[in-house]
C-alpha cells in the first residue's frame, strides 16, 4: 500500500529553515547546516538518500517550497531531488493558484488548488501510477515545507515521519511543530552519523 511519508531536516530546536528564508535564500540564515547530511560522502548518509529517493513516487510540496526550488538560485542538474540517485518522481505542489511558468519544466509538475488533501489525493495517485509501472511499492513523500507538513500531520494525512536530526541550534526560523493535534508515535529506526541524526517513526 502506497504510503505518505513526511521526510524533513530539522535542527535540533526544531526549526526547518534558518532565519529569513525566501526564494534568494531557500534555507534562510544558516540555515544551510540543516542539509549537509545530503551531500555528504557518509556511506549512511548517502544510502538514506539513495532508499528515500528511491522510494518516491511522487514528492509533495507546498507553494513556499516550490518558489524556492524553481526559483533562479534553486534546484539543478546537480542538487535537485535524489540528484544522481534515480529517476525523477511526480511532483506534486499544493497552492492557491499555478504560477504563470516554471523554470524546471523538464519535471512533472501537478497544481492542487483545491486544497491540501486533495493534493495529497492527487499524489497518491501519481505513487500508485508509477508503483504499477515499475512493479514495486512506491510512497509519497512530503518533503515541505514545515506548515504543510505540520497541516498534515495536523489533519491525519500522514503514515510515516522521518526527521533528519542536524547538530545545529538556530535559534529562529520557521518551526516544524507549532502546537496542533496530539500524535502517537512509534519509532522504527535510528541511523547516527556524523552530519545528522536519522529517525523514522510510524504515526498511530
Amino acid at each position: 500500500m502506497t504510503r505518505i511519508i513526511a521526510d524533513i531536516s530539522v535542527s535540533l530546536d526544531g526549526f526547518v529553515t534558518g532565519p529569513d528564508p525566501g526564494p534568494d535564500n531557500g534555507p534562510g540564515v544558516g540555515g544551510e547546516a540543516l542539509h549537509t547530511w545530503a551531500f555528504s560522502d557518509d556511506p549512511d548518509d548517502r544510502r538514506i538518500l539513495r532508499e528515500a529517493t528511491a522510494r518516491s513516487g511522487a514528492v509533495l510540496l507546498g507553494r513556499r517550497l516550490f518558489d524556492v526550488v524553481d526559483g533562479p538560485y534553486g534546484w539543478d542538474d546537480t542538487s535537485g531531488y535524489g540528484a544522481g540517485e534515480v529517476g525523477k518522481p511526480a511532483f506534486v505542489v499544493v497552492t492557491s493558484s499555478p504560477p504563470e511558468s516554471v523554470r524546471l519544466a523538464d519535471l512533472d509538475w501537478t497544481f492542487v488548488t483545491s486544497g491540501l488533501a486533495d493534493a495529497v489525493a492527487a499524489a497518491r495517485e501519481r505513487a500508485v501510477a508509477a508503483s504499477a509501472r515499475s512493479g514495486k511499492e512506491l510512497d509519497v513523500v512530503l518533503m515541505g515545507g514545515g506548515a504543510v507538513i505540520a497541516s498534515a500531520l495536523d489533519a491525519g494525512l500522514v503514515d510515516g515521519l522521518t526527521l533528519h536530526l542536524a547538530p545545529v541550534v538556530l535559534g529562529a526560523g520557521t518551526p516544524l511543530f507549532t502546537g496542533g493535534a496530539p500524535r502517537t508515535l512509534v519509532r522504527r529506526s535510528v541511523t547516527p552519523t556524523s552530519t545528522a541524526t536519522h529517525l523514522t517513526y510510524d504515526i498511530l
